[in-house]
């Protein structure tokens, strides 16, 4: 595959440099915004090499090309040459799409850079919890082993300052100064604030007026306010900021914008932030979570397989982006999470329809397809190739999946299985969901066992028609 080449004729096909909007990319996916979606030729895109399929979705022109996306995302941004382009492949406030696929949008570029490192954090947790009951097993305890807790650290420090990594990514993504909000989110994860905030015994004032404190109860344990690994607080203060540096480059003349602009923010944000939008912020993420798990204690069976066959119809059109702030949010304020569980479902259903599919088809290309599809949803749980790939395009493999999902989820749900950590599913990291006991463990391994199984057993039976490819 010739990347520079592929990089080129797809910005020639979308309609040239000058009607790309925006551009970014998720674990599979090239994601345009354009100015004129009419001028770009779908059916010439789809049928480049190394494109496995071009999708419109949430107001983004998608190209999917599996494991070779970063490669020819950067060789894009050689050919548009972004130097001359990011002031004009940036705002996507200027498109027609609805408010809700501007949300969409957002959610996704705030939370889509985070992933791999999210992912790597899960894959640790899941290793040392492996290597903990392993050791168990013969008497050791590796929980003070200095090697053990030096790795554990290594696997929190995403979530430990999540506000400073949020930070980043919220300012890039609604345009304002990127380091004034990382400062903001490593002010919320200073040790010496932590300090204040756990004395909820005595009030802490700042220009006179009284900060944000308090603890809530979750089950049996109780749990002081903080922070650190918090996820909502800075995304409101980043929003605030942005609207915050308008205002304040509109009255102060230009030649002391770059002193006054960044301090005045930090002098007025500090405050604003500990005694209104830090609060609100816990106080929303908490009951978000209380509204989560209240919606999943109704019947959690049923919650798990609503999760569990539609995550493969979300990750379509691109809605479970919204989906994953629930998730971080969740470990941020109880320590586990249970929808990646349930997601997980969803991915060894696709692998396992995608199995299926390399068993029964007949064409070269399309088992190769389908078997680099297996590898990329059971390994790491990346299901775009199995998705685009095959399921979708033929259309019974898909509805399998979906069907074996639903059971998989189901199964995960009434076995009560939640993970310490928010690590995407496959097979490298499945002792995450060891954490809480063997029996949830159990539980988890059978609904993945039989949503990949099934659906490998149920679309192959029902023998797919690849004859129209």
């Amino acid at each position: 595959m010739n990347i520079h080449q592929t990089a080129e004729s797809i910005v020639k096909q979308v309609g040239g440099r000058e009607n790309i909007e925006d551009l970014s990319h998720c674990f599979t996916r090239l994601r345009f915004v354009l100015r004129d979606e009419s001028k770009a030729d779908k059916e010439a895109i789809a049928r480049l090499e190394g494109v496995i399929q071009v999708v419109k979705s949430g107001g983004q022109f998608q190209v999917v090309l599996g494991p070779n996306v970063i490669k020819v995302y950067d060789a894009l941004i050689s050919v548009i040459d972004s130097g001359e382009e990011g002031g004009k492949a940036g705002d996507s406030r200027k498109t027609e799409s609805s408010s809700l696929n501007q949300l969409l949008q957002t959610i996704s570029k705030i939370f889509t850079p985070l992933i791999p490192a999210i992912a790597a954090s899960g894959l640790i947790k899941g290793l040392l919890t492996a290597a903990r009951l392993l050791a168990a097993r013969r008497g050791i305890d590796l929980s003070v082993n200095d090697t053990y807790i030096l790795m554990l650290a290594a696997s929190q420090i995403i979530f430990y300052f999540m506000p400073v990594f949020l930070g980043y990514t919220a300012a890039k993504a609604l345009r304002c100064n990127e380091i004034i909000a990382m400062t903001l989110g490593g002010f919320l994860c200073y040790p010496q604030l932590d300090h204040i905030l756990q004395d909820t015994a005595s009030a802490t004032r700042i220009f006179g007026i009284a900060i944000g404190k308090g603890a809530w109860t979750i089950g049996d344990s109780t749990r002081v306010f903080t922070y650190t690994e918090s996820v909502i607080p800075i995304l409101l203060a980043v929003l605030v900021l942005v609207y915050l540096e308008q205002i304040l480059r509109r009255f102060i003349p230009q030649m002391l914008q770059i002193i006054l602009v960044p301090g005045l923010s930090l002098i007025l944000m500090v405050p604003f932030t500990l005694c209104l939008l830090g609060p609100a912020g816990i106080w929303a993420g908490n009951g978000i979570q209380r509204l989560y798990y209240g919606i999943m204690s109704i019947n959690q069976v049923l919650g798990g397989a609503v999760i569990g066959g539609l995550w493969g119809v979300f990750v379509i059109f691109g809605v479970h982006r919204a989906l994953l702030p629930i998730g971080l949010n969740d470990v941020a304020v109880s320590g586990r999470q249970n929808l990646l569980a349930f997601a997980g479902a969803a991915n060894f259903s696709q692998g396992g329809a995608a199995l299926g599919v390399m068993l029964r088809t007949k064409k070269k290309e399309m088992k190769s397809v389908a078997a680099s599809a297996v590898i990329s949803a059971a390994l790491v749980g990346i299901t775009e190739p199995a998705i685009y790939g095959c399921n979708l395009r033929l259309k019974k493999p898909m509805i399998c999946a979906v069907i074996c999902g639903a059971i998989g989820g189901g199964i995960m749900g009434l076995g009560g299985v939640c993970g310490d950590a928010f690590a995407n599913n496959g097979i490298l990291t499945i002792f995450t969901y060891a954490a809480f006991g063997m029996t949830k463990f159990v539980f988890y391994l059978a609904g993945i066992a039989v949503a990949f199984f099934g659906a490998a057993a149920m679309t192959y039976v029902a023998e797919v028609d690849d004859s129209e490819l």
